[in-house]
């Protein structure tokens, strides 16, 4: 047994720690790829689904390619993870979605050992026409607040084309988190950006996530829902443009705090430069509601007990 299995095995066993099951890795039935550190340790293409790669300094480049009118039928499964407490990792990854197809991307970053790492993402997304993917990806950290991630995409959607992204980042220590979404959009496109994210102690989060609608009737929502606790602190900027007829925008900021020296801040940018365009905002910044916390309570929770399920309720 090398080394290199030894590594793989390893990532097995902690996706399988945070919930996982082994055979969305392991099935040559299910596209996969499974990425420690700088090294590809699995890849598995499927029909319609083609994944290359390459090693650059501290990461790996990723390009995806969906087929033209191709349906992908289970979802992509994509970890990205460090198992060293230390280090840095590079992942520029583009996405290709062909014309009229559709796909669906599970994406794990983990992190378990970290006390100093620095995770750098870098994504171009293309969807193609009338075609539709959705990405869901989902953090797991230390508790040493050691994490540095700095994930950034740039999509474009073709007319008719959908899009869904959506980053969950609630279990161990945030750390430092930087997102930083921008899409634009092409008549009849939809796309929706999702956050939701728990800080504790001094984590720090930064979100922006930005739609520029292009075509007429493109759609668009920025969402976002975030809890802070301890001294950690949040900044959200929302933006979303009108900028042709009939397009509709929307950003929805929800911020919960739960601690004397937690921070909460939201910036909604909206403009409309159709007079047929129409963009709006909601934007909620508060702490936890003491009537929800004691209904909880009296229905025999702790008030530790009943904090932790109205967080989890609000980040589901």
């Amino acid at each position: 047994m090398n080394d290199y299995t030894d590594e793989f095995k390893e990532i097995v066993r902690a996706y399988e720690r945070i919930g996982g099951n082994r055979n969305d890795i392991l099935s040559k039935d299910i596209g996969s790829l499974v990425i420690n550190a700088d090294r590809v340790l699995e890849k598995n293409d499927v029909e319609g689904l083609h994944i290359k790669y390459r090693k650059i300094k501290n990461g790996v480049s990723v390009k995806v390619y969906v087929d033209k009118n191709s349906v992908i039928n289970y979802p992509v499964h994509l970890c990205f993870g460090m198992l060293p407490s230390q280090g840095t990792q590079i992942i520029k990854s583009d996405f290709f979605i062909g014309d009229n197809s559709r796909v669906k991307f599970i994406s794990h970053c983990f992190f378990p050992n970290a006390k100093r790492i620095e995770h750098i993402m870098k994504s171009l997304v293309r969807v193609g026409k009338n075609a539709e993917m959705s990405y869901l990806e989902e953090h797991y950290h230390s508790n040493s607040g050691g994490t540095f991630v700095y994930p950034k995409v740039i999509a474009h959607i073709d007319s008719g084309g959908k899009l869904l992204e959506e980053f969950k980042l609630i279990r161990g220590r945030v750390g430092n988190l930087d997102i930083d979404y921008e899409v634009s959009q092409d008549s009849k496109s939809s796309s929706e950006l999702l956050a939701k994210v728990c800080g504790k102690k001094t984590d720090s989060i930064k979100i922006r996530e930005a739609i520029y609608l292009n075509g007429p009737y493109a759609s668009g929502i920025a969402k976002s829902r975030i809890v802070l606790t301890g001294s950690s602190h949040g900044n959200v900027l929302g933006e979303v443009e009108g900028n042709a007829p009939h397009t509709r925008g929307h950003v929805d900021c929800h911020e919960i705090v739960h601690g004397r020296n937690a921070v909460a801040s939201s910036t909604p940018r909206i403009s409309v430069n159709d007079p047929l365009a129409r963009v709006t905002h909601e934007a909620a910044i508060g702490r936890i509601n003491k009537k929800e916390l004691e209904t909880l309570m009296a229905r025999g929770l702790t008030e530790n007990e009943a904090i932790d399920f109205i967080i989890k309720g609000l980040l589901r």
